[in-house]
């Protein structure tokens, strides 16, 4: 399935190397409208380059201080150590305690259970850009320490294809964010199907990695290993109630949960002509700041602690764009409305 085109060719040349020159200077909206189901068919192309490494430049031009906030942030390590305590300690409590708390703990699973796997999700995207420790080894570390409640093997996958998402976004066939082509033909508009895509979207991700089929990394064997070890002492520890605590946390938490949201809230586009979207709710707070998803892409050096503070020092470029305020709002507008649908995205 072909993208549809805003542009045509002779409208748009080429993407100017010298953002002078580039007619979205200096905000770097694009001119496209958004892809609508039922009157297009597949997500909207653009001629143009993804916007954030041009205005990361304009924005250095005007606020040069913005790189003093580039580094990490250790207390991101005690706050994997934390998450991965608690969750574990719950599935112990399931697994050995309250073994006939059932219904409980389904609900515990989604609620705080999955709040947590999302939450070392958001910890995955911290150490894959090197924002937890000094060094990436030890970055790497941090990774396979909050996998272990996870279950599954994701840390350093998650690492190699949200790199890919940052060089490629939006460029069809290589960003792994972008919904493949069968999930926009068969989820199409349809209210229920998009439930259930939300559902499973935490298994639709991994899927669109392991369809790329590239060979496993060094790493992502080092994170196999260390998984099974781990999953092994878990059943030893929390037996097989516990692991089903565990992975009902994953499902439930990477699918229709307000932590999850942000899957959605990032780059589904709910405005002409922009392409990535933040999010300026409470759940910032628990989630660190992952919703200041615009400050992240034009500089993904910062560390989730001083995203904040990019918005406030460079206020003139963010305060215009159009943001979300709910997670949940986001989830239901998604499913309920007529215009947004897995294939409302642009490609390049």
């Amino acid at each position: 399935m072909a993208p549809s085109e805003a542009h045509t060719t002779a409208e748009v040349q080429a993407v100017h190397k010298d953002e002078r020159y580039d007619m979205r200077f200096p905000s770097y909206l694009g001119f496209w409208k958004r892809s609508v189901p039922g009157l297009d068919e597949a997500p909207r192309f653009d001629m143009y380059d993804e916007p954030h490494l041009k205005r990361r430049k304009q924005i250095l031009a005007d606020h040069p201080e913005i790189e003093d906030m580039y580094g990490y942030d250790t207390n991101t390590v005690w706050i994997t150590v934390a998450t991965v305590a608690a969750q574990v300690g719950l599935a112990y409590l399931f697994g050995r305690v309250l073994t006939e708390w059932h219904w409980t703990m389904v609900f515990v699973a989604y609620a705080i259970g999955g709040s947590f796997s999302t939450q070392i999700g958001i910890i995955f995207h911290e150490f894959t850009h090197n924002l937890c420790a000094a060094t990436s080894l030890q970055n790497r570390w941090v990774g396979n320490l909050g996998n272990i409640p996870l279950l599954v093997p994701l840390a350093q996958s998650f690492r190699r294809y949200h790199l890919e998402h940052h060089t490629y976004q939006g460029v069809y066939g290589y960003d792994p964010d972008l919904p493949l082509e069968w999930e926009i033909r068969l989820i199409g508009n349809d209210p229920i199907k998009k439930f259930f895509w939300l559902v499973i979207y935490g298994v639709m991700y991994i899927g669109r990695g392991l369809a790329q089929q590239k060979q496993l990394t060094r790493w992502e064997l080092y994170n196999w290993a260390w998984t099974i070890v781990c999953d092994v002492a878990l059943y030893y520890v929390c037996g097989l109630r516990g692991m089903l605590y565990l992975l009902l946390s994953v499902f439930l938490g990477f699918g229709l949960h307000p932590g999850a949201a942000h899957f959605i809230q990032e780059h589904y586009t709910f405005r002409d002509g922009q392409e990535t979207y933040s999010y300026y709710g409470s759940g910032n707070y628990f989630w660190l700041n992952i919703g200041y998803h615009n400050e992240h892409h034009d500089f993904p050096l910062v560390p989730w602690t001083k995203l904040p503070e990019v918005k406030r020092v460079a206020a003139e470029y963010y305060d215009h764009l159009a943001f979300h305020t709910s997670w949940c709002a986001v989830l239901y507008m998604f499913i309920t409305s007529s215009v947004l649908a897995p294939q409302s995205r642009v490609v390049r």
